[in-house]
């Protein structure tokens, strides 16, 4: 049981951030009254965290120029489609590298003083996501989208600290609709700085990717990484509606610096899914032939092993035969894991049809 409650958070997650990001994404923000304690506290903490990252910069220095083995492989889908147990699935193939829960909140203290910080956090953190009790430890597989948000100001997860923003987020950094060139420069910069620290830290020779965001960037991702290749989970829309509304409203609460409502971030969340429905829809087309693998989570969870194995063989992913025995290890111990149950009301089963309609059509999904 970690120290602190998720929930009862005195800093967020940006007391990682290095300064010039915090001093970015921070600028001309509004801190609504009841927050400010929280800002000052976290801005206290990154500033003096950040007087480290000289060390953690010179360190980078000696990794930097060495090229990547293999391009990525993208796991892709919205929220709570499933990612995170495909993705926990396939690390346990371990010529994969990955995003790890400490990197998430410190990306800058990779390199240096990682054992002491990492240590810390693992006293302090809570040893199960409060939205749907998945286990928590500070080296297991992560997305990356909190810690590009410390490494970076153009990021779509700003919205958490900011969420009267969420929208011009989700264009800007979602989807790069409304991006700079200077912007796109430096978030490839920064998220391939990110992918050479996770395969060091991790021991492997291949990226994997777990981010709902980079749904809406496939352009971009391919300008990096021509042969990636990409799995792209769909779950019913009904599930993932409720499932959304209940992860971002109880998420949200301990990262939050500005005050908003229940029903703002439903209607948020309700318009940026069906952008990112569309955008992956619009840029899937340039993903070579072979190199993309879409899945219902459904079938994933019906028989997962059997899944992983056809969806190495379609994108043709080597280490499946040496990691076949880890992934039954993995998903055995998964058995008995109880995941929230949902009850669609006639309210939900109205907002899904209507504004979700094409995800059901396309997919196949009904009641």
């Amino acid at each position: 049981m970690g120290l602190m409650e998720f929930d009862k958070l005195p800093i967020n997650t940006l007391v990682g951030a290095d300064w010039k990001t915090f001093k970015a994404v921070t600028a001309d923000k509004t801190i609504d009254k009841g927050f400010r304690n929280k800002y000052y506290l976290t801005k206290s903490v990154c500033r003096l965290l950040s007087l480290l990252q000289p060390l953690e910069d010179a360190r980078y220095r000696k990794i930097a120029d060495k090229p990547l083995e293999m391009d990525p492989v993208f796991i892709l889908g919205h929220w709570r489609s499933g990612t995170t147990f495909v993705h926990n699935v396939f690390s346990c193939d371990k010529h994969f590298g990955y995003n790890t829960t400490y990197q998430t909140v410190f990306p800058n203290l990779m390199l240096w003083g990682q054992p002491f910080f990492k240590k810390n956090m693992s006293f302090l953190m809570p040893d199960k996501r409060p939205t749907d009790n998945m286990e928590l430890k500070v080296d297991l597989p992560q997305e990356e989208e909190f810690a590009l948000a410390n490494m970076m100001p153009y990021t779509y997860y700003n919205f958490w600290f900011f969420p009267k923003h969420m929208l011009e987020y989700c264009d800007r950094y979602l989807l790069f609709d409304n991006t700079t060139e200077y912007e796109l420069k430096v978030f490839k910069e920064t998220f391939l700085k990110l992918v050479k620290i996770s395969l060091w830290n991790t021991h492997g020779s291949q990226f994997l990717s777990k981010n709902p965001p980079h749904t809406g960037r496939v352009k971009t991702l391919l300008e990096m990484f021509p042969n990636a290749k990409f799995i792209y989970l769909k779950r019913n829309p009904y599930t993932v509606f409720e499932s959304t509304r209940s992860f971002f409203t109880n998420t949200i609460q301990p990262l939050r610096l500005q005050d908003i409502t229940n029903e703002q971030i439903e209607s948020n969340l309700i318009e940026v899914y069906r952008r990112l429905f569309y955008k992956f829809e619009e840029q899937k087309g340039l993903i070579p032939e072979g190199n993309l693998v879409e899945v219902k989570f459904e079938d994933f969870e019906q028989d997962a092993f059997a899944m992983t194995e056809d969806i190495y063989r379609k994108l043709n992913l080597p280490g499946f035969e040496s990691s076949k025995a880890e992934i039954e290890k993995y998903l055995g111990k998964k058995k008995g894991y109880k995941k929230n149950q949902y009850k669609y009301d006639d309210r939900t089963i109205q907002i899904v049809e209507e504004n979700w309609g094409m995800a059901l059509k396309e997919w196949g999904y009904s009641l």
